[in-house]
């Protein structure tokens, strides 16, 4: 029940107008004066005051300020016996919701009172939504206590309230994404727009077009003005996913919009301004890329500022329990389950795993699991490369070895570029030095 708070010091009007406010389904509580009001605020749940102008204690203009400054949420309707349009226009100065004249306006006090529950309510839901969404994108929903993962949150959260650009490297599945949205809730932008866009998604064209905007009429298809990230990121974040993928032509427009803060729409001669914080994520490796002149040396410079490598799963392996542990109560839930038991054979198989896909990867199979489950989680239900991968060359070597696993991976790529070298060094996007350091170190022939 909705709660209104009147304050007046004559007794009759004030019981009288509680009678109207109760017969609308209120829950009333009345006060003669100004401090016996306020705490009447610090002990209930108001959401809505009806005050007086002149009371013995102070004057109800002056008081809309206090209120405001210790319940913002609550609603503040003036009410005087002598209207004067410089303590209106003050009132609503000072954050009162609106200034009516007893007798003359007596009419209008319900329905102003539905508006004020309305706006009021409205705020409490706003703010509600808010933390909800702060707290699923906190750093501390980030699961893992691995050693390189707290490294990478703890980089996150410094650079978070500075406005400088982030560039987040690792491998797809990783949990860019994740990354980004937290740097962006621990911002001097959170409350802001936060938009992402994936630029391998798209061809040229049209990315060019999500990016910039477009007028109506640029190209076949255009039949109305389009507002693009770009401007729809002005005074938040916008996070570019995969950037690597970005023709080099859309590039040097990409730099200049970070240098000037200008950009000009697909079809549109008139430059638009746009103030954002740019993070960028990409699983290559950019200053290589920028040396073999297949990404702008001079844009990779300038989302290099700040650099976050989020580690592969491979490379965390404690913390596949909890995240295993996680998902299963997501998925048992999703499913309509009771939250199903782990069986040791069940994570032994996950933590013995590779994981090319990270953690996208294991969240899908977690997915699969609980539905192909109906009580245990064992590894029957794992996938068959799962089930039999003891049965690979690492049989002989530690499931828990990082070099084991290295070296296996290693393998399948070679195997699968057919020997070829130089594509091995492509497809695991590292250096080809780096593949031969390899090759020699394994003993990899």
């Amino acid at each position: 029940m909705k709660k209104i708070l009147i304050i007046d010091d004559e007794e009759k009007l004030r019981g009288l107008l509680a009678r109207i406010v109760k017969s609308e389904g209120f829950d009333v509580l009345e006060a003669p004066d100004l401090k016996s009001g306020f705490k009447k605020l610090e002990h209930n749940d108001v959401d809505v005051v009806l005050c007086d102008v002149k009371l013995p204690d102070g004057n109800g203009v002056d008081f809309v300020q206090n209120i405001k400054a210790s319940f913002p949420l609550v609603e503040v309707i003036l009410l005087t016996a002598f209207g004067k349009i410089s303590d209106g226009v003050q009132a609503m100065k000072n954050g009162a919701f609106d200034y009516i004249v007893k007798g003359d306006d007596n009419d209008k006090i319900i329905p102003l009172l539905y508006k004020a529950i309305d706006k009021s309510q409205l705020q409490k839901k706003v703010i509600q939504l808010e933390k909800r969404i702060a707290d699923k994108y906190s750093f501390d929903t980030i699961i893992g206590k691995s050693k390189a993962l707290e490294q990478a949150i703890d980089l996150a959260k410094k650079v978070a309230k500075t406005n400088s650009t982030v560039l987040l490297t690792g491998e797809t599945g990783t949990g860019t994404e994740v990354f980004a949205q937290a740097i962006h809730e621990n911002s001097n932008q959170v409350g802001k727009s936060f938009v992402a866009l994936n630029c391998s998604t798209f061809s040229k064209e049209i990315l060019e077009s999500e990016l910039f905007g477009h007028k109506q009429g640029a190209f076949t298809g255009a039949i109305k003005d389009k507002k693009g990230f770009i401007e729809e990121a002005n005074g938040g974040t916008l996070f570019l996913d995969e950037i690597g993928e970005m023709p080099l032509e859309l590039q040097a427009k990409l730099l200049r919009v970070l240098e000037t803060n200008e950009y000009i729409p697909v079809g549109d001669t008139i430059p638009k301004k746009s103030n954002f914080r740019l993070i960028a994520a990409t699983n290559r490796d950019l200053k290589a890329e920028s040396e073999a002149h297949q990404f702008r040396s001079d844009l990779y410079f300038r989302l290099n500022i700040f650099e976050i490598a989020i580690p592969p799963l491979r490379e965390r392996i404690k913390d596949i329990a909890p995240l295993t542990h996680y998902f299963v109560k997501q998925f048992s839930e999703k499913t309509n389950k009771k939250t199903l038991q782990i069986a040791p054979d069940f994570l032994q198989k996950l933590e013995a795993y590779h994981w090319p896909g990270n953690v996208r990867e294991l969240k899908n199979i977690i997915e699969r699991s609980v539905i192909l489950s109906d009580d245990n989680l064992t590894s029957a239900v794992l996938p068959y490369e799962m089930q039999h991968q003891e049965n690979s060359n690492t049989k002989s070597m530690s499931a828990f070895s990082m070099q084991s696993v290295e070296k296996l991976h290693i393998q399948k790529v070679l195997n699968y570029s057919k020997g070829n070298k130089a594509e091995t060094a492509r497809l695991l996007e590292i250096s080809i030095a780096t593949l031969y350091r390899k090759l020699d170190e394994y003993n990899i022939q």
